[in-house]
């Protein structure tokens, strides 16, 4: 199994181009099911997470050809002869139920596997079911699958959410574009990649309002055709090679960086004695002293504190001036990492939903673990501001969210390599 080694050895200094979003991609991608006709992605991720995307829509029946290196894909769904999400995809990660919908809104049915991904909370299923059914869908669990049918097609309704979920609005949006008549998701999820969706499927033909805000609403068509899309800028790998320069020193452009994708993690940064400036090719970050300031973090869905970039920050504040708490309040098993910074020499308290971290003036290099996905680009950032050696196992997390991530820390100076297991 690989591992990353990591030397602290400064400032960092240089660029660091920002690939496109993998949370976006992930909902992207099914949309191709709900079209004959090809669509066809551009500016994509090139990541496990895209891969396994990939198998589980082939699985179906729909067509993917990775081109360009991988940052295009083109997608075609012009036949679909299989209706199954099967576990032994499916369980790879929890973006996979996003089939559920489109094949609800095209076909009439899908039996899908519960998902699988990161272990960092239950996650439900009940926002999308209850979604689903409030437009007309049959649903039932039977041996680990949700065996859904729409025998008299999906029907517009008004859907409360009861949290704000990405994945739940997701889900419905796709699923009322094909629905008859018109669909209300109110407390919708407002975060970039639900607008980047709707741009998309809005590309496709479909009649979207709303998206970006509480209310989303939606008219539906007879059917949708083909279209081209860039993926939207992923603003949690921005918000991670942020925290480069603001644990290390030195400056550190990140080009295609957005400021309206990271308003309130900005503010901490800024908060924190980080200066973010914007530029013509995206933002330019720059500590103001020798350490940072502690400030406090409650993870909120977006515009909030985004709760994928509240390991990284905890990083960072591990080695700050004062006192930090953060409040994990969107999954509850969001501290795994915390064990694994004590032993680089953080100072951390984890209380439930609460998380006390007291800086030290150096970090040191230790052997770590990666629990998830953003645990193990925190270990990451806390190796490169420590004395000595961190070497992270476990890496395979990584690869689900981080492109070339070795290249790109090397590329401003960062000592890390990417060591192969047996």
């Amino acid at each position: 199994m690989d591992s990353i080694l990591v030397k602290g050895n400064g400032p960092l200094n240089g660029q660091i181009p920002i690939a496109g979003a993998k949370n976006a991609c992930l909902a992207l991608m099914p949309a191709t099911l709900l079209s004959e006709e090809p669509l066809t992605l551009t500016n994509a991720p090139r990541l496990s997470d895209i891969k396994t995307m990939t198998e589980l829509l082939q699985s179906l029946g729909a067509e993917v050809s990775s081109l360009q290196d991988g940052l295009v894909q083109a997608l075609s769904s012009h036949t679909i002869d299989n209706h199954v999400a099967d576990y032994e995809i499916v369980r790879k990660m929890r973006a996979s139920n996003l089939v559920l919908g489109p094949m609800l809104a095209r076909l009439g049915q899908a039996v899908v596997s519960l998902p699988g991904g990161c272990a960092i909370g239950a996650r439900p299923m009940d926002l999308h079911i209850h979604g689903l059914e409030a437009l007309g869908a049959e649903i039932e669990l039977k041996d680990g699958y949700l065996h859904a049918k729409a025998p008299r097609g999906l029907k517009g309704a008004v859907i409360q959410l009861g949290f704000a979920s990405v994945g739940a609005t997701e889900n419905i949006m796709m699923a009322a574009t094909l629905a008859k008549g018109t669909t209300q998701i109110k407390n919708a999820a407002r975060e970039p990649e639900i607008v980047d969706l709707a741009d998309c499927l809005k590309k496709m033909g479909a009649h979207i309002e709303g998206a970006g805000s509480e209310v989303i609403t939606i008219e539906g068509v007879d059917r949708l055709h083909g279209a081209t899309h860039p993926v939207v800028t992923d603003r949690i790998e921005l918000g991670t090679y942020m925290l480069a320069p603001a644990i290390c020193g030195g400056e550190v452009e990140l080009l295609g960086g957005r400021l309206d994708l990271v308003g309130a993690f900005v503010e901490k940064l800024n908060e924190a004695g980080v200066d973010v400036i914007e530029t013509k090719a995206g933002l330019k970050v720059k500590r103001r002293g020798d350490r940072v300031k502690a400030v406090n973090v409650t993870t909120e869905p977006f515009p909030g504190f985004p709760t994928d970039l509240q390991a990284q920050m905890m990083a960072l504040m591990c080695t700050a001036e004062g006192t930090s708490v953060l409040e994990e309040k969107i999954f509850e098993n969001r501290f795994m990492h915390a064990p694994e910074l004590i032993r680089m020499g953080a100072k951390i308290d984890v209380q439930g939903g609460h998380a006390t971290v007291t800086g030290v003036d150096r970090l040191k290099g230790a052997p770590v673990m990666a629990t998830d996905l953003r645990a193990s680009v925190s270990l990451i950032l806390a190796g490169l501001a420590a004395e000595g050696e961190t070497i992270v196992n476990r890496v395979y997390h990584l690869d689900r969210g981080y492109e070339q991530v070795v290249r790109k820390f090397s590329g401003v100076g960062a000592q890390i390599e990417r060591i192969k297991g047996s």
